[in-house]
């Protein structure tokens, strides 16, 4: 099983810019970068809890479980 990041649907859906969300979250635009893409091994439940306030949505709409 693989942890699939599906933060850029959700950006899409609230026409935001990732520059955007990284400066409300207040993680640098690399680091949210890194996240989008999936190439973090892990991430605080503070940064998830803030990103999920901002797009006002929650863990399982930024995160899927998929089988591989």
């Amino acid at each position: 099983m693989e942890i699939v990041v599906r933060l850029d649907v959700m950006l899409a859906t609230r026409k935001m810019k990732s520059k955007d969300l990284a400066e409300a979250v207040g993680i640098t635009v690399q680091n949210m970068s890194l996240l989008k893409s999936g190439k973090v091994k892990g991430v605080r439940f503070e940064t998830l809890a803030k990103i999920c306030e901002v797009l006002e949505c929650q863990p399982g709409d930024l995160l899927e479980a998929v089988n591989v």
